[in-house]
């Protein structure tokens, strides 16, 4: 029996700290990926955690800047 990835931590809630301490200033995807794995430990990908924080931040109103290369 397969039994789903079950996190520990919840990744939203980090996210919502994340951007409470970022209201003020901008935050690239690249630093907020890289933060929230530090905090969490999460082994979720980086496009469902950019995503996560996308979704947190349109809702909040916070810009953050995503990183193209």
């Amino acid at each position: 029996m397969h039994y789903p990835h079950v996190e520990l931590v919840d990744c939203a809630k980090a996210v919502d700290k994340l951007l409470a301490e970022h209201r003020t200033g901008l935050l690239s995807m690249k630093e907020a990926v890289t933060i929230l794995r530090e905090r969490t430990g999460t082994e979720r990908s980086d496009a469902d955690l950019a995503a996560l924080i996308t979704k947190k931040a349109a809702h909040l109103g916070i810009a953050v800047v995503v990183d193209e290369h």
